[in-house]
């Protein structure tokens, strides 16, 4: 083997673990550091995360507290935890019915550079909702996917060695009153809006749309993608999750 070359970039390995319970917050950033230093010591492939959150309003790594509307203590009385995130940008919330993902990648593989990275991600965001009949588009300096209802899909990925954590939230059937408590992402009076607004009864499980999510991510990327349920991952991967 070539010694400058990672172990996994000639075949573009790439494993997903999609979860079905809605997981906390800071159990799964625990997580995706794990996998990030398994990832970077290449002990683990390019891995992705499909899951959905318990009710969290998360703040940017900085901790910045002044987009959030209402005092913690009564964001936490009412079932919805606080936690500064690892991440990069500002507050957002996340819960059941978004589809939440995370890609523990080789940035280097997939882009070039952060910016080549996010506008994949970007690109990932837009032609899921279009596969749904759902026209979204891109903002100048907004980083995320947009349509006329409002924002759908928020960005906020950290990279570490050139290795990507954290990463995309995408409403599918979010209860979208989570967001009334805070200024999301910092966009004051910027709407958000979801896949439910738009098809009404046609829309998607989380399920459906991670599935589709993945079915996107080969075709942008070039590789395919070997899925894995939490309780059938690979040995690499068990010992971590």
């Amino acid at each position: 083997m070539n010694p400058t070359q990672p172990p996994f970039a000639k075949d573009r390995q790439t494993w997903a673990v999609c979860f079905d319970d809605p997981l906390p917050y800071l159990e799964t950033q625990a997580l995706q550091e794990r996998l990030l230093a398994a990832r970077i010591a290449d002990v683990i492939p390019d891995t992705l995360l499909l899951l959905e959150h318990r009710p969290v309003v998360t703040l940017g790594r900085r901790g910045r507290d002044h987009y959030l509307l209402q005092d913690q203590e009564m964001l936490r009385r009412a079932g919805v935890d606080v936690v500064t995130s690892t991440r990069g940008g500002d507050v957002t919330f996340h819960g059941p019915g978004q589809c939440v993902v995370y890609p523990i990648v080789s940035v280097n593989d997939l882009a070039t550079g952060s910016a080549g990275y996010l506008s994949m991600l970007e690109d990932w965001a837009i032609a899921t909702l279009n596969a749904y009949n759902v026209h979204a588009f891109r903002r100048d300096g907004m980083a995320g996917a947009w349509t006329d209802r409002g924002k759908a899909a928020a960005i906020g990925f950290r990279l570490k060695r050139w290795v990507s954590y954290h990463g995309m939230s995408l409403n599918v059937d979010l209860d979208l009153s989570g967001f009334d408590p805070i200024v999301g992402c910092g966009l004051e009076g910027e709407k958000v809006s979801s896949l439910k607004q738009h098809l009404g009864k046609n829309c998607p499980t989380v399920a459906d749309v991670e599935e589709t999510m993945l079915s996107i991510f080969e075709a942008l990327n070039q590789r395919e993608i070997e899925r894995f349920s939490p309780d059938q991952v690979p040995n690499e991967l068990g010992a971590l999750l």
